[in-house]
């Protein structure tokens, strides 16, 4: 039997109530922690992953806050997220970058067994979108889709973009 998959995407302390965190991240927080919770089915989380040379990077150049650096309060999952990922035996891809081609690239020696992907978490505009859009590349006749209730964008405008661009590349929004 094939199996469904949900992405939690980046849900780490930064992006929800750290340097980088939003009122609108903290407010899907229990929705996601409750989908995590009930969902049938094999769950991967994402981590944003940084060292100590952020800063000198490309993207520390455009975004220079300092965040998700491995080993940092901030880098661990937000609560009650990090005690599910092990009550769930999730997967961990940490990810250097926006989307993860090693996900990607995993799923799709995977694909034979996989029903369906859904994604959920943090940016809607930033890493959800760039990781469904490489899912969707990496697999495109396989059913991906997005809970925007269980997403938050950098803001409410940029979250709604998100979401049109990855209608407008056949992502399933829910």
């Amino acid at each position: 039997m094939k199996k469904n998959i949900l992405i939690v995407v980046d849900m780490q302390k930064d992006f929800v109530t750290g340097v980088l965190g939003s009122g609108q991240a903290q407010e899907i927080l229990p929705r996601v922690a409750n989908k995590v919770e009930k969902y049938d089915g094999e769950i991967i989380f994402t981590m944003d992953t940084h060292g100590e040379d952020y800063l000198n990077t490309q993207e520390g150049q455009k975004l220079p806050v300092v965040h998700c650096v491995e080993g940092t309060p901030g880098f661990e999952l937000e609560e009650p997220l990090g005690v599910l990922c092990k009550k769930k035996r999730a997967r961990i891809f940490k990810k250097g970058t926006f989307g993860s081609i090693a996900l990607a690239k995993e799923l799709a020696e995977e694909q034979q067994e996989i029903a369906s992907i859904e994604l959920i978490g943090v940016c809607t505009d930033i890493c959800v979108v760039s990781n469904a859009l490489l899912l969707k590349a990496f697999l495109p006749e396989l059913p991906i889709q997005v809970d925007a209730s269980c997403c938050a964008g950098v803001t409410p405008q940029k979250h709604e973009a998100a979401l049109e661009t990855m209608r407008s590349c056949q992502i399933h929004i829910v």
